[in-house]
């Protein structure tokens, strides 16, 4: 990737899914099986080799160990394990502890047995991805969002699926995973969370422009802004440096520091712009 933004910079999904000192993380579930947003079907979407059959920060986080897995974890767990059910929903279970306590490598250790056995399990499928996502095997991780995204049509981990994509430089598959995010309309959150990695290909690229445009449109001010307004201020602020927009950098890393002094290095940042 270019310097300064995305996956080696800006704190898109990449980053802040990898980052130790998210605040965020103590209040967030391990992500077992999302219900997300629907695709939208595309007229002219591209096949993708490899994909199977159809039956998607993603939010990790540490959490205190739950007594029993989610209800439709342990139902999809048991249906496809038959006799080794129990013991398969034994190891989810364990892998999801290791990934909520950002033990990646051990949470994998527990996962993969268990996608080798049921490869038709999307909490798996996903949980596995976004495993291999963390500790930087891209192609891996696409692999498993991608069955993810087959046994589910689900669009809630486009963003992540796109980062892998981007990391490869597979430029046309983050586009058309891009388009599908948008054109399902999904939350606020997770359509900045894919603007902000579309916008990061498009930097890649060298087409700033165009990148700056992607977010820019988004990036007005809001009266209670989220860490997404916050991410996506951020991103945009670093490819204005980049294009020597410095006062208009200036401006968006001063406008993240009204709201949160300690976001990643603002303070430097801003110091530096001075």
């Amino acid at each position: 990737m270019e310097g300064g933004f995305g996956p080696h910079g800006a704190p898109t999904v990449r980053d802040r899914v990898r980052r130790d000192d998210d605040p965020d993380r103590e209040r967030r579930p391990a992500p077992l099986r999302v219900r997300g947003q629907k695709r939208d079907p595309l007229p002219e979407r591209r096949a993708t080799p490899g994909r199977g059959r159809k039956a998607e920060d993603p939010r990790p986080g540490t959490r205190r160990r739950r007594a029993r897995p989610p209800g439709d974890v342990e139902t999809e767990i048991l249906a496809l394990g038959g006799r080794r059910g129990p013991y398969l929903l034994r190891e989810v279970m364990a892998g999801a502890d290791a990934y909520a306590g950002l033990r990646d490598r051990e949470a994998l250790r527990h996962l993969r047995p268990v996608r080798d056995a049921l490869p038709d399990a999307p909490s798996v499928r996903e949980l596995t991805g976004l495993a291999q996502y963390r500790v930087g095997n891209y192609r891996a991780a696409a692999t498993e969002l991608e069955a993810f995204v087959e046994l589910t049509d689900s669009v809630e981990q486009h963003p992540v699926l796109m980062d892998c994509y981007r990391a490869q430089r597979r430029w046309r598959r983050v586009d058309e995973l891009w388009a599908e995010l948008a054109a399902a309309s999904p939350s606020a959150e997770l359509m900045t969370e894919g603007r902000i990695v579309a916008a990061g290909a498009l930097a890649d690229r060298r087409l700033l422009t165009e990148a700056i445009a992607t977010l820019d449109k988004k990036a007005g001010g809001v009266r209670k802004p989220q860490a997404y307004h916050l991410r996506l201020w951020y991103a945009l602020a670093d490819l204005e440096e980049r294009a020597g927009n410095n006062a208009r950098a200036r401006a968006l890393f001063d406008r993240i520091a009204a709201h949160d002094r300690d976001f990643a290095d603002v303070a430097s940042r801003r110091k530096a712009l001075r």
